[in-house]
């Protein structure tokens, strides 16, 4: 993979120059230092890439070249993450290495024991920074895919609109709690083929109250173990993640 990374929106799926926004630009000329000539992948965070050439190496506007156009292939499964909000700066770091693994959408949730409360401009705020945590983690990575971070929510009305799922888990530390493989088989065994949307809960520091529990139940969602110790919320997250992308994987 070349070394320079950026992400564009050109108006045009066959572009043959394309511009760069000033945080973009700056980013690859003074952050990572891209000399003129480099090899840059150009993404727009929905699949499609453009293999260019940086012709321009202007702090504000950098100019690319484009050689070729390639289109990743879709994913076979999509993931949903519905994640309640964690204290300080947690969920940046959750949104990464979401994006990191191939989360399709990430839901940031409030609930009953979420210590974190937004008011809409916060909020707004916080999905600005979610998503430049999303776009840088993207570009490490290689992922030409950005993840949908929806609005705040509350986690019962989440769980209450969770539809058309082929599969609905929720971590869980509650006794009969069962493991991922067990339900992945099983769903794949009802459906003949397998899941191909599923999404995810994970709780808060201190996990969802036994009422969200069962409400999260009654809505359909399976209590899966994630193990007999007791994980931090981000800790949970993306073992979840990693191990559920696996099975589908496999």
């Amino acid at each position: 993979m070349p070394d320079f990374r950026a992400h564009c929106a050109p108006p045009t799926a066959e572009p043959a120059e394309l511009t760069l926004s000033p945080d973009e630009s700056h980013h690859l000329v003074v952050v990572n230092r891209a000399p003129l000539g480099a090899t840059v992948v150009a993404f727009d965070g929905h699949g499609s890439e453009w293999i260019c050439e940086l012709a321009a190496a202007d702090k504000r506007a950098a100019g690319l070249k484009v050689r070729s156009t390639q289109k990743a292939k879709p994913r076979p499964f999509s993931i949903t993450l519905g994640q309640a909000l964690p204290k300080g700066g947690t969920m940046d770091d959750i949104v990464r290495k979401a994006t990191e693994i191939g989360t399709a959408r990430i839901v940031p949730l409030t609930s009953e024991r979420t210590q974190v409360h937004l008011d809409a401009d916060r909020s707004d705020k916080k999905i600005e920074k979610w998503n430049t945590a999303a776009l840088e983690a993207a570009k490490q990575c290689g992922n030409p895919w950005l993840p949908e971070i929806a609005p705040v929510q509350t986690a019962t009305a989440f769980m209450a609109s969770a539809n058309g799922y082929d599969l609905k888990l929720i971590a869980s530390l509650q006794p009969g709690a069962k493991s991922l493989k067990a339900v992945v088989a099983a769903t794949t065994a009802a459906l003949g083929r397998a899941p191909r949307s599923v999404v995810w809960l994970v709780g808060p520091e201190g996990d969802f109250t036994p009422a969200e529990l069962s409400q999260a139940e009654a809505a359909g969602f399976e209590p899966i173990t994630l193990g007999p110790l007791v994980l931090r919320c981000e800790t949970a997250a993306i073992y979840a993640l990693s191990v559920l992308s696996y099975e589908l994987q496999n």
